[in-house]
């Protein structure tokens, strides 16, 4: 779900003011041209009634029940790389590298949907790295295997995702 900040949005749109001379001390003060506080505040704030943030709706997700499995397995192994954070592209296109070529057709709709569904990668990554429990629609055999995968046990080191030249060798 894409959540904006109405106030922070007029804000920008109504600031017609030109950049002037700032001083050291001015440029490095948290409240720069008279800001309050709050325009830099992250989290969440009991005293908030969040009235100024607009919420629009994703798309529900739709299981694909006519995609053949080799159209299918491309789809999940380039949705597993092209997602919203880094963590989640390394930890999926590492883990769809090593496991969508042997997954049958139930579990890759499982990863599918796993994949696809939540509407925060966060989650995904929380629940792959058990942070927070996944929701029971979720608890199956494929996040087993994405947790597993996610411990590492062999120590690699993972720092990007995995170039594409394997998708090249012929098969042993």
């Amino acid at each position: 779900m894409l959540v904006l900040s109405a106030r922070n949005l007029e804000a920008a749109q109504s600031s017609n003011k030109k950049p002037s001379c700032l001083s050291r001390h001015t440029l490095m003060s948290p409240f720069v041209g008279g800001s309050s506080s709050r325009r830099f505040f992250r989290g969440e704030s009991p005293a908030d009634s969040q009235k100024d943030m607009l919420e629009i709706p994703l798309p529900p997700w739709e299981e694909r029940t006519d995609e053949p499995i080799e159209t299918k397995r491309a789809r999940l192994l380039y949705e597993s790389r092209k997602r919203g954070m880094l963590e989640n592209c390394i930890l999926l296109s590492l883990f769809a590298k090593e496991n969508l070529h042997q997954m049958t057709e139930r579990q890759l709709n499982l990863y599918d949907r796993l994949i696809n569904e939540p509407s925060n990668d966060w989650d995904i990554y929380y629940w792959a790295t058990e942070a927070k429990p996944a929701p029971e629609i979720f608890e199956n055999d494929v996040m087993a295997m994405l947790r597993d995968f996610a411990k590492n046990k062999n120590k690699e080191r993972r720092l990007r995702a995995p170039d594409l030249e394997y998708l090249f060798e012929k098969p042993s």
